[in-house]
């Protein structure tokens, strides 16, 4: 009985205390383990800095079509609700490395197959976003080692978010634009610096003519020596002004397919 008019008491008490706000009620602190480090996060606001797959829309490039996204029609079925079907039941035809978000491994430039589905150890890693202005060179825009200066120690993942750095992005064609590309130098000094992840707003860290050299990619696979499969890179990101430079906790989620690439969504999450 004595229990019972205890709990009845902090019920009482609970209900005259001040209720918290609505912002407090959605805040979802986690602590992640890293190897060295704990990092807190607030999982209730993430920050989305992928590019989905549209229909006939959407970012281009590589010189083939715009994605398709078509309702399937089979043996009298017709997979559209609004023509009378059941459901909506769509194919979607598109290129992960031309129409979207997408983490690659070394697979990529190897004539050995390697799956992104396997290069990944685990989701979540320390990250530093960087603003970066390409400077013109032999009459290309590139990324040069002088970004490293900035770089931050215990970080095993980086983002750089291209200037200037319009909305028009997401809907671009790159195709024979000769976009900025980043210098090999610089992807071996991320190597080096035990940089895994590498992400950028570009469709593609090497030049887009090149002769089929890929300097950028190999340098930062080391592909010539003892090659990282566990390490990846991540393209046609796109990273909004509200989103400041610094450190985050990057989520790197990826789509389950078995192929050198796939679309891929990256979280980031500020450090509290």
């Amino acid at each position: 009985m004595k229990h019972y008019f205890l709990v009845l008491a902090l019920l009482i008490l609970s209900c005259g205390e001040k209720q918290p706000q609505q912002e407090e009620l959605s805040f979802m602190k986690t602590t992640i383990q890293l190897e060295d480090e704990q990092v807190a996060i607030d999982l209730s606001k993430p920050h989305d800095i992928s590019i989905a797959v549209q229909n006939n829309a959407g970012v281009g490039a590589w010189y083939i079509d715009q994605p398709q996204i078509k309702h399937v029609e089979v043996d009298g079925y017709v997979g559209n609700v609004k023509l009378g079907g059941s459901t909506n039941f769509n194919d979607v035809n598109f290129n992960p490395h031309s129409h979207c978000t997408h983490t690659e491994c070394i697979g990529h430039i190897s004539e050995e197959f390697h799956s992104v589905n396997n290069a990944l150890n685990g989701t979540f890693f320390k990250a530093q976003l960087m603003s970066v202005t390409p400077q013109e060179m032999d009459g290309d825009l590139v990324i040069n080692e002088s970004v490293t200066a900035s770089l931050k120690d215990g970080v095993t993942a980086v983002i750089l978010r291209t200037m200037p750095n319009p909305e028009s992005k997401k809907q671009k064609r790159y195709s024979n634009t000769n976009p900025p590309y980043v210098d090999a130098g610089l992807m071996l000094r991320f190597r080096e610096s035990g940089i895994k992840h590498f992400l950028i707003d570009l469709p593609s860290v090497d030049k887009e003519k090149d002769n089929g050299e890929l300097l950028a990619h190999k340098a930062f696979w080391n592909f010539e020596g003892a090659q990282r499969l566990d390490a990846t890179i991540t393209e046609f990101i796109y990273v909004p002004e509200v989103i400041k430079d610094g450190l985050y906790m990057l989520d790197l989620q990826v789509a389950p397919i078995e192929n050198d690439a796939s679309p891929s969504r990256p979280i980031l999450y500020e450090i509290l």
